[in-house]
């Protein structure tokens, strides 16, 4: 099943695969090699250390190949503009109190703090509950502190 994933989104986990494949993996390997010119092996900590590293790095890049394979980039500024939220779209809703937030809606791998914040996944219960909905309309979303009620405001493509 193919899941969604901005641009950005996509371009930074590329950019992570690239530096694990062509920096941090060549970098261990080289200090493998060194730890293993030492001698005995089964005694030798910089060398289980750097093979232990070396299996996370490998592993890390597996699942980074696996999961670039499976997404589907969804460009917010190529989609046809339309006031309904569909994935990558900036969504500002307003609260009881009519304070107002802005939220794109985004892929789970999107939501770290190096593609800025006001991010939600599309899997969310909040992003799911803005789905399909337009301008105007209002959702309830179950929160920690008890349920509250959003109308989107502005549905932009950016």
């Amino acid at each position: 099943m193919k899941k969604y994933i901005t641009r950005a989104g996509f371009e930074k986990l590329r950019e992570e695969l690239r530096r694990l494949l062509y920096d941090d993996r060549p970098r261990v390997t080289q200090e493998v090699t060194v730890a293993a010119a030492h001698g005995d092996r089964s005694e030798n900590y910089e060398y289980k250390l750097g093979k232990k590293k070396l299996r996370e790095i490998d592993a890390r890049i597996y699942r980074l190949q696996k999961q670039l394979e499976s997404y589907e980039v969804v460009d917010p500024a190529t989609r046809p503009k339309t006031d309904r939220v569909f994935f990558g779209a900036t969504v500002t809703v307003e609260d009881e109190d009519g304070g107002r937030t802005t939220y794109q809606i985004v892929g789970g791998e999107e939501l770290d703090d190096g593609l800025g914040p006001g991010r939600i996944s599309y899997e969310a219960p909040l992003g799911r509950a803005l789905l399909g909905r337009r301008k105007g309309d209002s959702v309830t979303v179950r929160r920690p502190a008890g349920e509250v009620e959003l109308t989107i405001v502005k549905v932009e493509w950016k």
